[in-house]
Formats: structure tokens, C-alpha cells, sequence
């Protein structure tokens, strides 16, 4: 272990906060900085990134160019800033030298989002612009009153067939008659980030009534809908993640091209068309979808099915011999076609979303609290059972999403739920439980929010490190794709939002967001990780990541199981549980902004001296 790394990695993100070059007020200035230090438009960095507003931002010239190192089949990234003292047009442009053309640079202006809650601006929406870009400061649709900077994102593709060199780039800008030149060197080493991603990391979401509010004039269901519905299905997987989408509502109703089209009754109850389905699926299930995009085309590894308690049967005959009948039939159904199409590399998810206080059916599916309604887990699983060949290639599991009961329904769901996404927070009480619902064969995910721009850019990392430190497999951002009213001017947050609309600027499909950029190259870094276990002992590197992360063991992670564990969860509060789970966690270590840069460097010197 190489201490001095660490340290290094942390004077570098001091310099690049507190400039580590004198410059003179007012000057033009292009600069390049790590993609954890999130810009803003005065020159500085965010306050949550800098610990104060008084941050600014490195120099970088032909004696001092900026250097990155990144391994392959992934991406290198940074921000460029452009910075004027004064009302005026600029030039920016990219070039990056490389002769087989293999790396390839995509380049994004960052939106300054106002959010509310403190009225501050933050960089997140990124906006695909073409180079050369000519432009204005103060940006004339951003509309920022003494704005003097422009952030842009930088994203180098290194593909797994690239050879491994030291390769110059160089960002020009040119204002008036001057013009600054940035030297950018990155250095690609011989190492091949793994295809496969150690954790699913899930953007979910609900409907697709949305689809026609951020698309003007979108029919949903409609082929223009299906296909932004696949476009947000690309866009999170070139980001090494997963898309849901709910297609019912908490009464069971199913939307149309969610399920298929039911017929008869009893006995006579059949699928009569799956035209609308399988346009909707059929590209997502064979994995055409994704067809030309740069981590290749696969068919999605996970999908909600509209199975509810009110559809293929209804809930009015629940207990009786029809209601059995109708519900075998159709999944059996449903099971011949997924097996005649090939859609056996997705699991196919059983989920109830639906909670008693909804007032449409009498027990909780989602979040269970009483003891009583395992009952109808227990029938459902008796249902499927009955219904699904046993030797079916196609992978049909039963999911569940669990919290105030998770730990008595580990016991009493044995053998029927094997797919369990957990509430994040009580989950870390349960040390024991990761270990033993895998060895039973079960999926484990945990769930929670995505974190505000307001939150310090390492935020988004640190639920991945967790998930990957628990031994379990991914974790649930539970809603992705809502940004606000209008989160241009009047943001929340984005706390409901990993993805834009981009018909702001005339795109007709969605657009990314800093938040999940970071998040990609952080699920990068974890896959070349993980990768080293083949070569050391992975309690090894688990303890040194969480080390670099924020000076923490990985058994810090977990949360000693508080009093309130032992008490009957449906006499528990919001508010109980909260406040025992601070009380038992105790305080924790500060995340800053460079916590995950700390990691990479880690991976980074395993790599080199692998190499």
C-alpha cells in the first residue's frame, strides 16, 4: 500500500480548490478541472465541493498541461471552463490526437441549475454540443445576472481495442483576438474495464404518462413513445445502469403497451394480443435497442411485469377457483411466449406496488408492516409455481420491496420471494442478512433517493461503495426521471432526477446529468476493482477503499442493530425509526468532495503495479 498516494491525491484536490497558480483579475482564462469539483458561474467551485465559496480554480498552460490516466474500454472525464471578465462572444474547441480515430471525445455544456432551497447555482444538466462551439458570456438562454464562467463536461471514450499509450489533446479558446491553449494529456493503461458490472445500479420510474408532459405532443402509447421510452433505456445503460418502468397504478390498473391484451374469463381467459407488448419489449428484450451503442447490444437484465392483484385476474374473485384459474392460465401464457421470442437472458419480475392505505386492496404489497399479509405472498408464490415449468428457461422471480418487516419476512418468505429490495437504512441493522439471503440464491438490492446537486458531488458514489462493501447486488435510485416544473430556473434539486428532457434545446430524447456521469465512472472504477480479487484477498480491498473513501473499516458501514430492532414494526414511526437509526450509527465521517478520486487513485496504483 502506497500511503503517499492518498495524501497526494488530496493536496491535489486542495490546489485545484485554492488555485495552485497566482493569476491576475479579469484575465481570459480556459481551465481544466476533476470531475468531482463541480464549477460554478462566477469561477469558483460549488460551495458543497470546495468547503467554501471562496474556491477557485487551477491554471493549467503549456509547461503544466492536464493530465489524466484511465483504462480501457471506459471513459476519462473533467470539466473545461471558460472564463471571461467581460460581456463577449468565445470560440471553444476539443481536438485529441489520435490516429486510428479509436478515441473518440463527446463534449456537453453544463446547465447552471437555480435550486430553491438555497439559491445557489449548481452544473448538472449536460447538453451535447458540437466543435467547434461558439457561444456568450453571460450564456444567453441560462440567463445569470455577473455570470463570468461556462462549465463544460468532457467525456474521452478509451475503447477495449485502443492501445495503450500516452495520448495529447489540447481545448482552444478564443476570445477577441486572444487565444489560450490547454495541453491535456491522458495516459491509457493496459488494463480493460470488465463488460459485466459488479452491481446494478436501477433508475426507476412510473408509467409513461410523463413521456407526453416533457415531449410536447407525444401520444402515448405511440411508436414516438416507444421510442423515448428506449432512449431512456440507452441512455442509462451506456451510464452501466438499469431502467424501470412500473406500468400499473396502485388500484392495479395496467397501462396498455405494458401488458397484453386480455380476453374471456374463468376458464376461457387468454392473452388475445401481443402486438402493443412486443413493440414496447420486443426491442428491450432482444436487445436491438441498444444497437450501435458503444457497450454493445444485450437485452435488459431486468423488467417489471404488470402481474398485480388485479390483473391477469381480478381481485374480486381472490380465493376462488376462477381467480386461480385465470391467473395460471395467462402466465402460462406468458411464459410460452417469452420462451418461443428468446427472451430468457432477463428476469422477469413478480412485484406488488400497492399498499392497503391506497384504499384498493387489503393488505400491503409494498413495504409490508403487518404479519398478516405474508399470506398472500405465500398464495401468490403457491400461484407461480403452479404456473411456471419448473425447467422454463425464461427467468421469472419474485420480488419484493421490503423495509419495516424486512428481517421477520426473510423467515417467513423463505423459499417464495427470492428477489428482496430493501430499505437501505434498516437493511445496514442486519449484518447477517446479505450472506444468508445469497445463499439461498436470492437477488439483493437496497433502495433510497438519489442525492440533490446540493449534496457534495461524491454523494452519488458512496451508495455504489456500499452496495459492493455489503456483498449484495445493487441498489435502487426510486424515482429517476422526474425533474420538477421547471428545474432550469426554479430547481428542487433534482433529487427525483438523473435525466433531463432535452427539448429546452431542441433534442427530442433525453439528455444526461453530471450526477450520473460521475456515477458511471464510479461503477467503472468498482468493476476494474472487483476485478482484483482474482489476485488478492477481497477483504483486502474492500478495507483499503473504504479506508480512501472517508477513513472508515467496512464493518463502520453497517449500523449496530438498535433497541427498536427487537419491537413489533408495525408499532414503529417514521420518526422511531430515524432516530434509532442515528442513535446506534453514532456520527459518521464527513464524505468530501475527493472521496472517490481517493479510490480511484487506489485502483489506479493496483492497476500500474499489476502492469
Amino acid at each position: 500500500m502506497k500511503t503517499g498516494t492518498h495524501d497526494s491525491v488530496r493536496l491535489l484536490t486542495l490546489c485545484c480548490v485554492l488555485a495552485a497558480t497566482a493569476r491576475l483579475a479579469g484575465a481570459v482564462e480556459l481551465t481544466a478541472v476533476l470531475e468531482h469539483l463541480r464549477p460554478d458561474p462566477f469561477g469558483g467551485i460549488v460551495a458543497a465541493d470546495s468547503g467554501g465559496p471562496a474556491a477557485q480554480l487551477p491554471l493549467y498552460g503549456a509547461r503544466r498541461p492536464f493530465a489524466l490516466t484511465a483504462a480501457r474500454n471506459g471513459y476519462a472525464s473533467f470539466h473545461l471552463v471558460v472564463k471571461i471578465p467581460e460581456t463577449g462572444a468565445y470560440r471553444l474547441n476539443f481536438t485529441l490526437e489520435d490516429r486510428t480515430g479509436k478515441l473518440q471525445a463527446d463534449i456537453f455544456r453544463e446547465w447552471f441549475h437555480f435550486t430553491e432551497a438555497d439559491k445557489n447555482y449548481y452544473p448538472d444538466a449536460l447538453v451535447p454540443i458540437s466543435m467547434p462551439y461558439s457561444s456568450r458570456i453571460p450564456a444567453p438562454d441560462n440567463c445569470i445576472e455577473r455570470q463570468v464562467a461556462q462549465a463544460f463536461w468532457v467525456d474521452i471514450w478509451i475503447p477495449a481495442d485502443a492501445a495503450p499509450s500516452v495520448y495529447a489533446a489540447a481545448a482552444t479558446l478564443e476570445w477577441g483576438k486572444k487565444k489560450h491553449v490547454l495541453p491535456v494529456r491522458l495516459t491509457v493503461l493496459p488494463a480493460v474495464i470488465p463488460a459485466e458490472d459488479v452491481i446494478a445500479v436501477d433508475h426507476n420510474s412510473y408509467g409513461s404518462s410523463w413521456l407526453g408532459d416533457y415531449y410536447p405532443g407525444t401520444r402515448v402509447p405511440s411508436e414516438a413513445s416507444f421510442r423515448l421510452t428506449h432512449l431512456y433505456h440507452r441512455l442509462f445503460y451506456e451510464h452501466r445502469g438499469v431502467f424501470h418502468q412500473l406500468g400499473y397504478g396502485h388500484g392495479g390498473k395496467v397501462i396498455p403497451e405494458f401488458a397484453p391484451e386480455l380476453a374471456g374469463s374463468g376458464k376461457t381467459k387468454r392473452v388475445a394480443n401481443w402486438d402493443l407488448y412486443d413493440r414496447h419489449y420486443g426491442p428491450l428484450l432482444d436487445g436491438s435497442a441498444f444497437a450501435g451503442s458503444r457497450r454493445g447490444p444485450r437485452p435488459i437484465p431486468f423488467v417489471y411485469l404488470p402481474v398485480n392483484p388485479e390483473w391477469p385476474a381480478s381481485f374480486l374473485w381472490w380465493g376462488e377457483p376462477g381467480y386461480e384459474v385465470e391467473f395460471t392460465n395467462v402466465m402460462r401464457e406468458m411464459e410460452k411466449h417469452f420462451r418461443e421470442k428468446g427472451w430468457t437472458r432477463t428476469s422477469f419480475e413478480v412485484f406488488f406496488n400497492h399498499k392497503k392505505r391506497y384504499k384498493a386492496f387489503p393488505w400491503d404489497g409494498d413495504e409490508t408492516r403487518f404479519p398478516g399479509d405474508d399470506k398472500y405472498f405465500i398464495e401468490y408464490g403457491r400461484l407461480l409455481k403452479k404456473a411456471l415449468p419448473a425447467d422454463s428457461p425464461v427467468k421469472f422471480r419474485f420480488r419484493t420491496d421490503t423495509s419495516w418487516s424486512m428481517e421477520r419476512q426473510f423467515k417467513s418468505l423463505a423459499g417464495v420471494i427470492d428477489f428482496w429490495v430493501c430499505g437501505g437504512g434498516m437493511f445496514s441493522w442486519y449484518e447477517y442478512a446479505a450472506k444468508m439471503l445469497k445463499d439461498r440464491g436470492g437477488i439483493v438490492w437496497i433502495y433510497g433517493g438519489a442525492p440533490a446537486v446540493t449534496a457534495v458531488s461524491s454523494s452519488i458514489t458512496e451508495f455504489a461503495l456500499r452496495v459492493w462493501l455489503f456483498g449484495i447486488d445493487g441498489w435502487v435510485h426510486w424515482l429517476t426521471t422526474d425533474p420538477g416544473k421547471d428545474p432550469w430556473f426554479h430547481f428542487g434539486g433534482g433529487g427525483t432526477a438523473l435525466a433531463y428532457p432535452g427539448t429546452r434545446f431542441g433534442i427530442e430524447e433525453p439528455i444526461p446529468s453530471v450526477r450520473l456521469k460521475i456515477q458511471r465512472n464510479c461503477l467503472q472504477d468498482l468493476a476494474l476493482l472487483d476485478r482484483m480479487r482474482s489476485k488478492r484477498p477481497l477483504e483486502q480491498l474492500k478495507a483499503e477503499a473504504a479506508r480512501r473513501f472517508n477513513g472508515t473499516t467496512p464493518a463502520e458501514w453497517w449500523t449496530p442493530r438498535p433497541r427498536l430492532a427487537d419491537t413489533p414494526p408495525h408499532d414503529w414511526t417514521n420518526a422511531d425509526i430515524d432516530d434509532a437509526t442515528k442513535k446506534a450509527a453514532g456520527p459518521r465521517p464527513r464524505i468530501d468532495a475527493a472521496a472517490w478520486q481517493n479510490v480511484r487513485a487506489y485502483i489506479l496504483e493496483l492497476e500500474k503495479e499489476e502492469k
